[in-house]
């Protein structure tokens, strides 16, 4: 059995020209705020790469300040040791024992120095990722193409 033409539903109208290729506000306004969630993970993610790059560098200083810790501790027991030394020997055990004290003090005082310094120089502030959401700021108050 076959449809005559008179059967067959008309054909849908042909929406006008400038619809077909324009997206709506809708879509318009969607696609702006995943572009603009997609932009905040981006911005997290960098934040937490520095915040991870800046932390293993103040690890290491705090490990280096530890040492520090470590030498002084072994000054002490090094100048018990020389105490004990000079009261139970004669004369050049206790000499010894002091040489060998000022060498510890001096490098726990080396590295408390270095720890110090490197512990200054750690910035747990996302340098990188400020300036990108200042430059992302400064493009969304004036866009280009």
């Amino acid at each position: 059995m076959a449809i005559s033409s008179q059967e067959r539903p008309p054909a849908p109208a042909a929406p006008p020209a400038a619809a077909v290729g324009d997206p709506s506000i809708g879509d318009l306004i969607g696609e702006i705020s995943q572009d603009v969630s997609q932009l905040v993970r981006d911005e997290i993610e960098l934040a937490k790469a520095e915040i991870k790059q800046e932390s293993a560098k103040a690890g290491k200083a705090v490990g280096l300040l530890g040492g520090a810790g470590y030498a002084g501790h072994v000054v002490v027991l090094f100048a018990s040791l020389t105490l004990v030394f000079a009261l139970a020997n004669m004369m050049d055990p206790a000499w010894a024992g002091l040489i060998v004290t000022a060498l510890w003090a001096v490098g726990g005082a080396v590295l408390y120095t270095v720890g110090r310094k490197r512990l200054r120089a750690v910035h747990l502030k996302p340098e990188q990722t400020l300036e990108t959401l200042k430059e992302d700021a400064r493009w969304a108050r004036h866009p280009t193409s």
